[in-house]
C-alpha cells in the first residue's frame, strides 16, 4: 500500500502566516482569499494605497467560515526604506512569516526607441529589485517559520511574458518581458541560496487573466474574445485557476518543489507566433 502520511494536510493552511504584495486586487486578492480559505492564521496585505487595502481587508474578513484574519498595510515595495517599514510592522504582529507571495508588479508598453527611462527603472524597481529586497529583508522571518518538513516560501508571481517574446512594436513591452525573466531567475536564485535555510523559492507566470493591469492590453490585441480564440484552452484565466495553482505552491503538499516556474495560461505560450508582433 501506497504511504501517503501527510495527505490530509496536503492543501491546509492552518496556523500559516502569509503576506501578499499587491494584495488588493486582482491576482493578489485571490492568493489572500485562498490562502484564509485554505485556513491560514493571518493574511498580511499590503498595496500602495491604504484605502485600497482597507477596503480589500474588510472583504477578506467577511469571508464565510475562515478562522483567521486579514491585516492590511500600505506600502510602496519598490522602495527599500518601505520594505523594512512594512517587516518592522508585520513583526509587530507575528513572530514568524511563512508564506511571501512577490505579486506586486508593474508594466509600460510603447515602441521601442522612444521608450523613456523613467518607465524602464520604474518596471525594474518593482518586477526585479524590489522583489530581490523583499526575500532578502524578510529572510529572518522566513527562517524563523521553515522546518525540514516543511519549509517556508517565497513564491514571485512572475508573467509567461518572461519566457518568449510576446509584443513588439507599437505598443511593445519588452522591458517588462525581460523583467518577468530576470523574476523567473530570481526564484531559481534564491532556490539555492535559502533552500538550505528551509525556504523555497518558486514563480508561477500567469497568461491572460482580466484584470486592471492586463485590460489595456487585452483590448489592443482585439479584446476578450480574439484571445480566447487563440488559447487553446479556447478562454483566459478564472480566479480559481489562480487560486487553485498558489495554493498548492504555498501548502504542504509542494514542500519539496523548489526553484520551479508554473506555466499559468492554458497553452497560449506554445502558439505566441501569431501575436508577437502588433
Amino acid at each position: 500500500m501506497s504511504d501517503l502520511t501527510n495527505f490530509p494536510n496536503y492543501f491546509n493552511l492552518a496556523g500559516k502566516v502569509a503576506l501578499v504584495t499587491g494584495g488588493s486586487r486582482g491576482l493578489g486578492l485571490h492568493a489572500a482569499t485562498a490562502f484564509l480559505r485554505a485556513g491560514a492564521k493571518t493574511v498580511f496585505i499590503t498595496a500602495r494605497k491604504q484605502k485600497g487595502v482597507d477596503e480589500a481587508v474588510n472583504e477578506l474578513n467577511k469571508l464565510p467560515g475562515i478562522s483567521g484574519r486579514a491585516i492590511g498595510i500600505a506600502a510602496n515595495v519598490a522602495d527599500n526604506e518601505e520594505i523594512q517599514r512594512l517587516v518592522d510592522q508585520v513583526k509587530e504582529y507575528e513572530p514568524k512569516l511563512h508564506i511571501l507571495v512577490a505579486n506586486a508588479g508593474a508594466t509600460w508598453g510603447g515602441p521601442f526607441e522612444p521608450t523613456p527611462d523613467w518607465a524602464s527603472q520604474k518596471v525594474l524597481d518593482l518586477n526585479v529589485r524590489g522583489v530581490f529586497n523583499l526575500a532578502r529583508l524578510f529572510t529572518p522571518l522566513l527562517e524563523a517559520a521553515g522546518v525540514p518538513k516543511d519549509p517556508a516560501r517565497i513564491i514571485i508571481v512572475s508573467s509567461v511574458a518572461g519566457s518568449h517574446v510576446p509584443h513588439v512594436g507599437e505598443h511593445g513591452t519588452i522591458m517588462y518581458a525581460v523583467s518577468k525573466a530576470g523574476a523567473h531567475h530570481l526564484a531559481r536564485n534564491l532556490a539555492v541560496e535559502l533552500g538550505p535555510r528551509n525556504i523555497t523559492s518558486n514563480s508561477i507566470s500567469p497568461g491572460f487573466f482580466p484584470s486592471k493591469l492586463a485590460n489595456g492590453l487585452i483590448g489592443i490585441l482585439g479584446g476578450e474574445d480574439e484571445l480566447k480564440k487563440a488559447n487553446p484552452r479556447a478562454r483566459l484565466g478564472i480566479p480559481d485557476d489562480f487560486g487553485a495553482t498558489i495554493l498548492f505552491m504555498a501548502a504542504p503538499g509542494s514542500n519539496y518543489m523548489n526553484g520551479v516556474d508554473i506555466p499559468l495560461d492554458g497553452g497560449s505560450r506554445l502558439v505566441q507566433g501569431t501575436l508577437s508582433k502588433l
